[in-house]
């Protein structure tokens, strides 16, 4: 019950943070992975009380100053501090997990070692003139999200969503000049990542230009290193 509490907080606070159209700070993200595998299982803290929830100071109470009542709570942000030594996580093969999105710098990638080892980082490279082809031409059906990309899984009727017959949008970002800048600050973000997984010896590069050609290189490599095939996967 409390865990389930703790998650509800962090998710109202994620949620008031990406509608302001912000992105979540890394101790919100650590926050909901440390939580997500710890109610798992997967993630075990030496202290015997790990979470402490009040609930009539929830409800009066921010989430952060919440959080900081919580006791080590610094240990798993600050990279500068042994927050490895208050966890303990499972090595069962079932206790597996992607991560997609996060780390996006060096900062988050050191933090995120505080808590666990990561044994594979994979690097997917797509040359920028296909990705941006592909978002430029992706139009939206804002009510049931459906999304269409006139080069490759175009709309029956041009502009018109094939259930509903209804109007379909592209997204105001979906811009070449600001997806460039996106790119650009991707690669410059993402060069000091790439090199300390590079350092830690788990960085593998894979590229393509589409999925079928990425997933079988994916799957053969994920068969080399763990056994694991596409059949099992699925």
């Amino acid at each position: 019950m409390v865990a389930t509490s703790l998650t509800l907080l962090i998710g109202i606070q994620a949620d008031s943070i990406m509608k302001s159209g912000a992105l979540l700070p890394d101790t919100t993200i650590l926050r909901l992975i440390v939580n997500e595998l710890t109610t798992r299982g997967w993630l075990t803290s030496a202290d015997p009380s790990p979470y402490v929830l009040n609930y009539v100071a929830a409800s009066m109470d921010s989430f952060e100053n919440l959080a900081r009542r919580q006791e080590g709570v610094d240990n798993f942000v600050n990279p500068s501090r042994n927050a490895a030594s208050r966890y303990e996580y499972s090595d069962n093969p079932n206790a597996s997990f992607i991560l997609d999105g996060f780390p996006r710098t060096a900062v988050q990638a050191k933090s995120l070692s505080t808590l666990l080892p990561i044994n594979l980082v994979v690097n997917i490279k797509t040359p920028a003139t296909v990705i941006l082809d592909r978002i430029c031409n992706r139009w939206t059906h804002v009510a049931s999200g459906r999304v269409y990309n006139t080069t490759f899984n175009a709309p029956k009727v041009p502009g018109k969503d094939d259930v509903t017959g209804e109007e379909l949008i592209q997204r105001a970002d979906d811009k070449p000049e600001v997806w460039k800048a996106r790119l650009a600050k991707f690669e410059e973000t993402s060069a000091p990542l790439l090199e300390h997984y590079r350092k830690m010896g788990v960085l593998w590069t894979v590229e393509g230009n589409t999925s079928d050609e990425i997933t079988p290189k994916l799957f053969e490599e994920f068969n080399k290193r763990f056994g694991v095939t596409e059949s099992q996967a699925i």
